[in-house]
């Protein structure tokens, strides 16, 4: 329609939300390198999922390319192999960036789990020998049996995964990832300058040259150059137990080729893993195959991790015995009476045989001599383990989540000042190391269980269904990333729930700190949308007050306004936007206008305030009488610190001034 008038303002720009992250406040001097040398704040090794990740949020964070250097020595991303699974928490944090949609359209979706086992012949069958006959299937289970957003699991090249984070890098970095470019040395050399202590060497197309740097982090895997650098030895062991990894387009009759299958036969042991459609329009499938061979590790390996080894040609002669022709003969002989074969010549994508170590560096983080954190090791680069609980990548990528907030509060002088060191970083090991060495022993125990034999022989390698069963289930708390909890430290203070919130059972969802906040439905009070509750947790590395009003909300003295009241004063003593409130109630909605509660939650949460109760009722999901209420503070990370009655705003004041810088 033609227009007579128009008029705009000039700051009209500043109203057209932008496609990228807010960066956090920045309270320490803005960084700006001076002199000849090449200096950095950080400094990461290896782009794989971990580095890569660890990027793209330093970078939404606030960091840009004078601070922040990414390099690897790949000239591109990952083309084939390697990790391809994601689990629920994984999903969830991914959907807290907005990078989970495609994740989720274009992956595989595993929502089951079938389990085959030998079948027992009987006399109806015509065999009075009792004899074992191929495989049965002997039980489909969810794939995922805790609460969660996603409750499934989803398959997608590890290449697919990290294009999508270079692609959302692109919108905060020109440089990106400096590619071609290897970590050849790196020291701590507080001579040189103790401001930039972490001394590097790169070596490039280009030559080599040094680098200085406040931080490194090692995202450079297995073989780390960074965990031998700084003498961290890897303690734990490598198993006898060699298996296959084949990526291809299958030929078969099996039922559950399109299922997750853990199958075991009287011949061997093989996982089913079905994946994503590919541009021929073909899907793929991964088979772990458990190849009948044992083979030590190398000598100099075994050195390192304190293992018995053999001489390295001895070893490599062994594991070339391994080709693609025995672990598809292998498959073959596990899966009668059924086939499977690839369904051309060229339908094998990618394969790969290794061994199943599980080991854990002693140490996560070096400190220089004044107690700083400098050099840190995320990802394979500090733990190793079997592919085969799919945590591979999951874990790793939630390293570098748990110690990118951590981080950038440090450098932006968001933290609390402590002597020595940064004592809020300090918890990255703490709670870290704790994860890594709850993963070695699951994935020590699962991945024996399921490289034994199940119904069949005698002895004890002979597992029942029922025992390998009890394992996958009681686990899979773990596996989804859904069960972690924390240990007790700064960020995390369990004794503060005891009394707050009713029940044990957390991984449906009662609140518990050091244990990630469920997703939950609820309904906005100011326009009635309804929303998932983690949509206001998005990783933006900001705290959040969780604030669960009671049913005296609408009385002016009663503690609900009162707390409401207090919040909004406790908000003016940090800086500007590093905390925002989320506050629920469990009034019947539509009962009750602007004007009837505290002004606090229209000027501090306004777009953040929902009945609790109508859609799913979260207070009974997470514990919280809605006669009393509670207050819960959330992470940046999206995992409870600490839990206060409604009325304890004191205990709340104490926990964030001890994360955060006052004003």
């Amino acid at each position: 329609m033609p227009v007579f008038t128009e008029y705009s303002q000039s700051s009209r720009d500043l109203r057209v939300l932008p496609s990228f992250a807010t960066p956090l406040p920045r309270l320490s001097p803005k960084f700006e390198p001076v002199g000849p040398e090449e200096k950095y704040e950080v400094v990461i090794a290896g782009a794989g999922p971990a580095g890569l990740f660890l990027e793209v949020l330093l970078a939404r964070y606030g960091l840009t390319d004078s601070s922040l250097l990414c390099i690897d020595s790949k000239p591109t991303a990952l083309k084939s192999g390697q990790a391809d699974g994601l689990q629920p928490r994984t999903l969830e944090v991914l959907g807290s960036l907005g990078l989970v949609e495609e994740i989720l359209t274009q992956g595989c979706q595993m929502w089951e789990v079938a389990f085959w086992n030998p079948k027992q012949a009987s006399v109806s069958n015509g065999d009075t020998n009792g004899g074992i006959q191929g495989i049965e299937r002997t039980s489909i289970v969810p794939d995922v049996a805790v609460a969660a957003r996603f409750p499934h699991e989803v398959t997608i090249h590890q290449g697919r995964i990290e294009r999508i984070l270079e692609d959302d890098l692109k919108r905060y970095s020109a440089r990106g990832v400096q590619r071609s470019s290897r970590l050849t040395k790196v020291l701590i050399d507080e001579a040189g300058d103790p401001d930039f202590p972490v001394l590097a060497e790169i070596e490039s197309p280009l030559g080599v040259r040094t680098i200085r740097t406040k931080h490194l982090v090692g995202a450079d895997g297995a073989h780390s150059l960074v965990r031998r650098s700084m003498d961290f030895k890897l303690q734990g062991e490598t198993s006898d137990f060699i298996w296959g990894v084949v990526d291809l387009i299958v030929d078969t009759d099996f039922p559950d080729i399109r299922r997750r299958c853990a199958i075991h036969s009287n011949d061997g042991s093989v996982m089913v893993i079905p994946r994503e459609r590919i541009a021929t329009g073909e899907y793929l499938t991964r088979l772990y195959v458990h190849v009948q061979d044992e083979v030590k590790p190398d000598s100099d390996i075994a050195v390192e991790e304190g293992i018995e080894g053999v001489r390295k040609s001895e070893a490599k002669a062994r594991r070339e015995k391994i080709t693609l022709e025995s672990i598809l003969e292998q498959a073959q002989e596990v899966l009668k009476p059924y086939y499977i074969k690839p369904i051309s010549e060229d339908a094998v994508d990618w394969w790969a045989a290794y061994q199943i170590g599980q080991r854990v560096s002693e140490r996560f983080v070096k400190q220089d001599s004044k107690g700083v954190n400098r050099v840190f090791i995320v990802g394979d680069a500090c733990h190793t383990h079997s592919p085969k609980a799919g945590q591979g990548m999951n874990v790793s990528m939630m390293d570098s989540y748990n110690l990118s907030w951590k981080l950038i509060h440090s450098l932006h002088g968001l933290t609390p000042a402590s002597k020595p060191g940064d004592k809020i970083l300090d918890t990255f090991e703490i709670e870290r190391q704790t994860i890594a060495q709850e993963l070695i022993a699951f994935d020590k125990e699962f991945s024996s269980m399921f490289s034994g034999k199940i119904g069949a022989g005698d002895g004890q390698e002979c597992l029942t269904h029922e025992q390998f069963l009890e394992v996958f289930s009681t686990g899979n708390g773990f596996t989804s990333g859904c069960g972690i909890e924390y240990p007790e430290n700064l960020l995390v203070e369990k004794a503060s729930s005891e009394g707050v919130v009713h029940g044990r059972d957390y991984l449906s969802g009662i609140l518990r700190p050091g244990r990630r906040l469920l997703n939950v439905k609820v309904k906005r009070h100011t326009d009635g949308a309804r929303r998932d509750l983690q949509d206001d947790f998005p990783s933006t590395g900001r705290f959040r007050i969780l604030c669960f009003t009671s049913t005296d909300l609408l009385t002016p003295t009663g503690i609900s306004s009162t707390t409401l009241t207090h919040i909004s004063t406790l908000l003016a003593q940090f800086p500007a936007g590093i905390i925002e409130s989320v506050v629920l109630h469990a009034l019947e909605s539509n009962t009750f206008v602007w004007s009837d509660i505290p002004k606090a939650v229209k000027t501090h949460s306004e777009m953040r305030f929902y009945n609790g109760t109508e859609l799913e009722n979260a207070y009974k999901i997470y514990g919280v009488d809605p006669r009393k209420g509670a207050i819960a503070v959330v992470r940046p990370d999206g995992y409870i610190g600490t839990i206060a009655e409604l009325k304890d705003i004191e205990r709340v004041w104490e926990f964030l001034r001890g994360c955060l810088r006052t004003l």
